[in-house]
């Protein structure tokens, strides 16, 4: 037990120094201090329904924080499609979840990411992509491409260390609704869920 819980500690040290040295690296792209708390991981996570037919799409696993609790949540791996665009991450999410879809590439062009699952629906969508450091536009557009991959009404939920959402609601387009704050996180966080009306 001691053994375990020696080896878990220095795998969550060791993700902790990747993270801080790739968003030293890649400050745009990473978007955050410090890789995200398990609090606001297990409430990003729960919007998930591990009985779904359909899968679930994940963007921004980073170090596989919220990967996990999605997983913890009883989803089987199979039916988890992360997107990851930071290579240096990659290799060690595959060795982790090496069951789960583990796709290289960019989330704001899903179509080519997702190479042959383009057609997939999903049934929800967690997202970790640090919004608010592009502009308003490749937001939209990700919001709307996201939302179009999933089922009518399901959520995509995200998170923000800003004061108000990084997409504002547009009625007939999408609605936005604040789910959480997140006060036991580094820094404290703001959880989002965009849906499509229904």
């Amino acid at each position: 037990m001691i053994n375990n819980f020696a080896r878990n500690l220095r795998s969550r040290f060791a993700d902790e120094l990747r993270f801080v040295a790739n968003a030293k690296a890649q400050p745009k792209t990473i978007g955050a201090v410090w890789p995200t708390g398990a609090v606001m991981a297990r409430r990003m996570a729960s919007i998930v329904d591990p009985n779904a037919t359909l899968p679930v799409l994940e963007l921004g696993p980073g170090t596989g924080c919220i990967t996990k609790a999605i997983l913890a949540r009883g989803l089987a791996p199979g039916k988890l499609f992360a997107v990851e665009y930071a290579p240096e991450f990659l290799t060690e999410l595959k060795r982790r979840f090496p069951e789960t879809n583990i796709l290289a590439g960019d989330a704001f062009n899903l179509d080519e990411t997702l190479g042959e699952y383009c057609d997939q629906k999903f049934d929800c969508a967690v997202s970790a992509l640090p919004l608010l450091n592009f502009p308003l536009a490749m937001r939209e557009h990700l919001l709307a491409d996201v939302l179009g991959r999933l089922s009518a009404g399901r959520p995509m939920i995200q998170f923000s260390y800003g004061p108000f959402a990084p997409v504002a609601a547009k009625p007939s387009c999408w609605t936005v609704e604040r789910y959480d704050f997140v006060l036991r996180n580094i820094p404290p966080a703001r959880l989002w869920l965009y849906r499509k009306p229904v």
